[in-house]
């Protein structure tokens, strides 16, 4: 007889499985990343459109701000309602159009894909399942290699598609530092899962909070972003994800004294700006917890995070989104809530 689980355990033994999933990226899906990024050199398109939904918009978000530092094309992400609602066909000829999702089943971004193509696009699928729709849409398909992931939460399809989004970036724009400094996440991803003492500690700070705000700038915005969904979908925390500089323009005001904000704040270009941010957050006495390796950013925060040094920054969200992971799970636990199987949620959504 099959030993029944603990609430949230599936979620829980996922994320544990992320330094191995990433190990499986490297080693076998290598090949068709360098193979398709050197399509994408001799094509040199002008534009890069991203479709994706819920946490798979969020890496998205990523591989925007990635392409456009990296290969100095403007990306964007798409909107699919243009496509599933409004049955416009975008002028897309010349642009790289690519499709995420984990299960491949999303309907509105095989929509989307197949518009794409029709256009004149050259089509990208990154996904778990290579047999799935979207697969077929596309002209070209990465592969996640995350094997099955059972509960509806996302975590190691999340870190793999980051994964597959900097490896093509780094091949395509032919940077082999960038390229060399991925064969260093799995064991940056193993240590941050080491962080499980400092993520308690801040998961009892949210425990009873009904309400908190997450902020980050540059790549790391997505981790922001997604560590808000984690919170929602897992926890039932209202939390917001807003960019450290939107967060000055006005939304600061509603943060009082004990306020919950978390602040994502790796070494690098905006390293200077988040400490102002926390400064401010310090000074309005609100309850911060600090995810960072450097530690002038952790000596005021209510609960410190240290994460490992990450080589390059554009690779810090593979490794800052894991103690979010687990402070999702977590708070939900402390909760009484199971994130295995949130209130009202499936593992594949199906709008169009």
């Amino acid at each position: 007889m099959a030993r029944r689980l603990r609430p949230g355990q599936l979620m829980l033994n996922e994320i544990h499985e992320q330094p191995l999933v990433l190990e499986r990226v490297w080693r076998e899906e290598g090949g068709a990343v360098r193979a398709l990024a050197r399509r994408l050199r001799a094509q040199r398109p002008r534009a890069v459109v991203l479709a994706a939904r819920g946490t798979s918009d969020n890496a998205a978000l990523y591989g925007r701000y990635l392409i456009e530092t990296h290969l100095r094309i403007p990306a964007s992400l798409a909107a699919p309602s243009v496509v599933t609602l409004y049955g416009v066909r975008v002028k897309l000829r010349g642009m790289v159009v690519i499709g995420l999702s984990q299960s491949g089943r999303s309907p509105d971004i095989v929509r989307v894909i197949e518009s794409a193509r029709d256009a004149g696009a050259t089509t990208v699928a990154i996904t778990n399942d290579p047999r799935a729709p979207l697969a077929r849409a596309a002209d070209e398909v990465l592969v996640l290699h995350a094997g099955a992931e059972r509960s509806v939460a996302a975590t190691k399809t999340y870190t793999a598609q980051l994964m597959l989004l900097s490896l093509l970036v780094a091949h395509t724009a032919g940077n082999s530092r960038l390229i060399r400094a991925h064969e260093a996440l799995p064991e940056a991803v193993a240590r941050a899962l080491q962080t499980a003492p400092a993520v308690a500690d801040a998961a009892a700070l949210l425990q009873r909070a009904r309400e908190c705000l997450v902020t980050s700038r540059g790549y790391n915005f997505a981790t922001a972003l997604e560590a808000a969904l984690k919170l929602k979908e897992s926890s039932r925390v209202v939390a917001e994800a807003l960019s450290s500089a939107d967060l000055l323009h006005g939304p600061i005001a509603v943060v009082e004294r004990d306020f919950p904000v978390i602040v994502v704040a790796p070494p690098g270009r905006a390293l200077g700006h988040l400490w102002g941010v926390l400064r401010r957050l310090v000074r309005r006495r609100a309850r911060t917890i600090v995810l960072s390796s450097a530690a002038r950013l952790l000596a005021p925060a209510t609960v410190p995070v240290r994460l490992p040094d990450v080589a390059e920054e554009a690779l810090s969200p593979h490794v800052y989104i894991v103690p979010l992971q687990l402070l999702a799970h977590h708070t939900a636990r402390l909760r009484g809530l199971d994130p295995d199987h949130p209130q009202g949620l499936r593992k594949v959504t199906r709008v169009l």
